[in-house]
């Protein structure tokens, strides 16, 4: 089974509690407004499989602590979305948070939901209107459901009003200067740091949504 893979990155900090592997998806249909994501809605061909997905981040799965999938939006590559999250049960004794712009009802549908693979789901749309005052989530309106006896216990915590973990942002470098953030940005944050960015002299171009 292949899949199509936007980024993969150790170690990501702001979205689940410690230090943790990020895969996000590429392809998504639904396309909320404001989404910080808009660079990993396109679909393309799915090019890498999950053994190989699994081998290119073995080394990082020693140091972490838990897996974050997030998108794109992963539930339109079902059945490489069991598969990855089965491998990852089976090789390592690690916890796994998956975003969804889904309501959760409709991801009922989905066989993967009833094996126990995931142990913390971020359910529901991205709205730009609503508060956002909610750790892991964008917007209040999205849903942290806790999944497994893991996830209540890891997790729990997070289903509290805001805290600075919401308000944080990683910063990642790739190897061709491109520079990125993981995390749930205060709406402006980022329009606030491109405007800095430009008055002290930069230029600054943004990945867009393909279609």
């Amino acid at each position: 089974m292949k899949l199509a893979i936007s980024r993969i990155h150790f170690p990501v900090t702001t979205l689940g509690p410690g230090r943790r592997v990020g895969i996000w998806f590429q392809g998504c249909s639904i396309r909320c407004p404001g989404c910080i994501s808009a660079d990993t809605w396109a679909k393309c061909e799915p090019d890498i499989s999950v053994s190989e997905l699994i081998d290119s981040v073995a080394d990082w799965f020693g140091q972490s602590d838990g897996v974050t999938i997030s998108g794109g939006e992963p539930f339109e590559q079902p059945e490489g979305l069991e598969e990855l999250l089965r491998a990852v049960r089976s090789k390592w004794d690690s916890n796994t948070l998956v975003y969804s712009g889904l309501s959760f009802n409709e991801l009922q549908d989905f066989p993967l939901m009833k094996f126990g693979l995931i142990d913390a789901l971020i359910s529901e749309q991205y709205l730009q209107d609503v508060g956002q005052t909610k750790p892991l989530r964008g917007s209040d309106n999205q849903k942290l459901n806790l999944l497994t006896e893991r996830g209540h216990q890891l997790f729990g915590r997070f289903e509290n009003s805001t805290n600075q973990f919401c308000k944080s942002l990683d910063v990642m470098f790739d190897a061709d200067g491109v520079v990125w953030f993981a995390g749930i940005p205060r709406r402006g944050d980022i329009k606030k740091l491109q405007e800095i960015l430009v008055d002290q002299g930069n230029l600054i171009t943004t990945t867009e949504a393909r279609t």
